[in-house]
């Protein structure tokens, strides 16, 4: 099954519908194509404290492992408002999306004027840490 650019980041903005932003008012969500093609979704979600809050890409990576994913073909991050422009993901969270990475995954970042940008993995992080 192949999911169409524009149907993951449809499936990324109903997940940031979704979102629980009460403290940013930031709302993030991501949808992921997996290796078998089977979409997942996840949306940010904040605590009162802070460093307990998950990102969008973790909710969606998590999804993906527990229904048997094992690579990420796309994913899409639509977050970002205004002059800050597309929302990419966070230091931690390209080191998430790496280890279920490879040279061929696609990482579209969109924000409210539906503009699109797109990357790879080593486009974002550079020099990145792996253990094989």
């Amino acid at each position: 099954m192949t999911i169409a650019n524009e149907d993951l980041i449809n499936a990324a903005k109903e997940a940031r519908a979704n979102a629980y932003n009460v403290y940013s008012k930031y709302r993030v969500g991501a949808a992921i194509v997996d290796d078998r093609g089977h979409l997942h979704v996840g949306c940010n979600i904040e605590n009162a404290a802070y460093p307990l809050g998950s990102c969008a890409e973790a909710g969606a990576i998590s999804a993906m492992v527990q229904q048997g994913g094992k690579r990420i073909v796309k994913i899409a991050v639509v977050g970002g408002f205004g002059d800050i422009g597309a929302c990419t993901p966070c230091g931690g969270c390209r080191q998430r999306i790496h280890e279920f990475a490879d040279g061929d995954t696609i990482i579209l970042a969109i924000d409210d004027s539906n503009e699109w940008q797109e990357f790879s993995i080593g486009d974002l992080l550079p020099a990145s840490f792996h253990l094989d």
